[in-house]
This record gives C-alpha cells, sequence and structure tokens, in this order.
C-alpha cells in the first residue's frame, strides 16, 4: 500500500481531514508528522535562508521529519480559494522550495488550486493527484466528493460544537481530548472570554505559540477561535472592516477578528508571524478597529523563533489582569 505524508504544519490544521479522506478513499495510507518541537524547528531553520518566515521555517523541519517514513509527502500549491483573491507567496512555490532545500524528500505529490482560472482547470487538477493511485476519473470523482464531505463536516463541528481544529481532529481520529486542568497561576483567575485570531498554523502549533490557548484555559479564560464562527459570520465582518477580501485567509484574520470586537468578548489577541507582511496589515486594521471602539482590548502577539515563552507568559498573565481590573471597575461604576 502506498503511503502518503503530511507534514503538520501550514495548511495541515485547516484540510487534514479531507486530505485523509481523498487518500484513503483511493486505497492509500495516510501518514502525519509528529508535533512540532524545537529539533523540528532547528532542523528546518537549518535548510533555509535566514528571512524566511517561522511557519515555512517549521514545515520544512516537519518533511524532514518524514523522509524515511512514506513513499510520497503531499504539498499542495494554493493559489486561490475564491474569485479575485490571492495567498501568501509562501504557498505558491511551496513543492517547488521544498525539493530544493530537502533533496532527499520523497516523491512531491502536488496540487495547484487556483479557482480564479475555473472549474475545468480545478477538476483537472485533482484529477491529475488522483490518477496517481486510479486512473478512473470516476473514482478520482468519488474520493474527491468524499473528501469535499469530510471538509464541511469537519468545518460544521468546530463552528456548533465550539471546537479547535485540535479538539475536532481528536474527535474525528478518535484520539482522547486534553482538558485544560488546574490553572497553573493561582493569582489570576478572571473569568473572561478571549477571542484568539490569526492563522491556524500559528493558533494550534503549541510549540510554536508555547501552548497558549491551553494556557488561556488553564487562567479560566472561555477562549473562542476564527473556526468557531460560521463562514457568513466572518465575510460580513470582512465586507463592514474593508469592503472585499484581497488575501486568502483573510476572513480568519480580520473577519473573526472584527466579529469578535463587535460582539461582546472581553478581550482579542492577534498572533502573527514575524516579517509577515499580510499579517502585518490585517493586525494594523484590527487594531485601529479597536482603538476607535474603545471597548474590547486588543493585543498582539508576534512569533518568531527567538520569542521567548517567559514574554508570552508575561504578556498574557498582564492582559488578563488588565481585563479583570476593567470588569471590577465596571461593577464599581454599576453599584
Amino acid at each position: 500500500m502506498t503511503i502518503i505524508g503530511i507534514p503538520r504544519a501550514l495548511l495541515y490544521y485547516q484540510y487534514y481531514p479531507m486530505w485523509k479522506t481523498f487518500f484513503e478513499h483511493l486505497g492509500a495510507e495516510v501518514v502525519t508528522s509528529e508535533p512540532t518541537s524545537r529539533t523540528t524547528l532547528a532542523k528546518g531553520t537549518a535548510r533555509v535562508v535566514a528571512d524566511t518566515c517561522l511557519p515555512v521555517k517549521v514545515f520544512v523541519g516537519h518533511v524532514l521529519s518524514l523522509v524515511d517514513k512514506c513513499d510520497y509527502i503531499f504539498i499542495p500549491a494554493i493559489r486561490s480559494l475564491k474569485s479575485r483573491t490571492y495567498n501568501c507567496a509562501k504557498f505558491l512555490g511551496l513543492p517547488d522550495m521544498t525539493r530544493a532545500v530537502v533533496p532527499e524528500s520523497p516523491p512531491i505529490l502536488e496540487i495547484e488550486i487556483d479557482v480564479n482560472r475555473g472549474k475545468r482547470y480545478l477538476y483537472q487538477s485533482i484529477y491529475g493527484l488522483g490518477r496517481h493511485f486510479n486512473w478512473n476519473p470516476l473514482r478520482v470523482r468519488e474520493a474527491a466528493t468524499a473528501a469535499m464531505e469530510a471538509f464541511i463536516s469537519y468545518r460544521g463541528l468546530m463552528s456548533e460544537s465550539g471546537l479547535t481544529p485540535l479538539q475536532a481532529i481528536d474527535d474525528i481520529t478518535g484520539a482522547p481530548r486534553r482538558e485544560p486542568g488546574e490553572p497553573s497561576i493561582t493569582s489570576i483567575t478572571p473569568s473572561a472570554t478571549i477571542a484568539v485570531i490569526g492563522h491556524a498554523y500559528l493558533l494550534y502549533d503549541e510549540h510554536v505559540n508555547y501552548e497558549l490557548i491551553h494556557r488561556l484555559e488553564q487562567y479560566g479564560a472561555r477562549v473562542l477561535t476564527p473556526e468557531m464562527l460560521t463562514e457568513h459570520e466572518r465575510e460580513a465582518a470582512v465586507a463592514r472592516l474593508v469592503g472585499r477580501a484581497y488575501w486568502t485567509y483573510e476572513e480568519d484574520v480580520v473577519g473573526a477578528g472584527g466579529h469578535y470586537l463587535q460582539n461582546e468578548v472581553d478581550g482579542v489577541i492577534g498572533i502573527m508571524a514575524f516579517g509577515c507582511g499580510p499579517d502585518s496589515l490585517m493586525m494594523e486594521i484590527l487594531r485601529r478597529e479597536a482603538g476607535n471602539q474603545q471597548t474590547t482590548a486588543f493585543m498582539c502577539i508576534t512569533l518568531e523563533e527567538h520569542t521567548s515563552e517567559t514574554g508570552v507568559i508575561t504578556r498574557l498573565e498582564a492582559f488578563l489582569d488588565m481585563i479583570h481590573r476593567r470588569k471590577r471597575r465596571r461593577v464599581a461604576l454599576c453599584v
């Protein structure tokens, strides 16, 4: 049986159930790399130039960890998922970049997704990927239909049940879900609702962000994420703030952040990668929106390979403490 390796990085958190369903429907076995570790990041960093962004360094490290564990590695090149929207450059040449920096990689299975080129091109791309396993176009179409159904179910599970991708994937695969547990610092116990927004590869890679969501839950906060919103809610917020989305995943940042800033959360935390132009622009839009409203606390955390765990924890504690003092002041004024 052919073994397909999927790196646990970049778009894994958004599309893994769909990819897994597609390949398994065609008779292949799917394996994923282990969660990010210090070794993963160090090996990836050593293969690329210093200016490469953190998510790509992590991705390369995950590819390296799969070299001897599979027959192929799946790396899509996603250019656009909606008309007149465009993806970050790092996604466009990801298969070619991986071949260049990881020459020992198994053969790379790639597919180019660009809806701006029309449905015919999209169908041809899907068949081009599927024919590695089955030349029958009907079988490939069945696999693609099953994959799309899996994706819709996955997104519905998160928005309807209030789950993060990590929790939803655990539920789908039958893995035990980790609970928040007891607060690690008893002096910080605000009853607060915090929205964490950003790209999935930053929000849910617990090594890169030092278990940020888990820490917030340990501090007693209720955490909301972009996936817990419907597509309509995210698109409506984008329309209100910028008119129409330009970047492919703008709904997950500007859309989710704009929605939560207007919908009675105590604070919004934006997570971005150092040196990312689209992230910088989108976070600035949200920062200005929060400044105009002056009702919801907003904080942006920038991550890169030298980010300190102590620094992240200190900022989280200060942010929660500020929200706690705000809530107490409001109660005092009401009395």
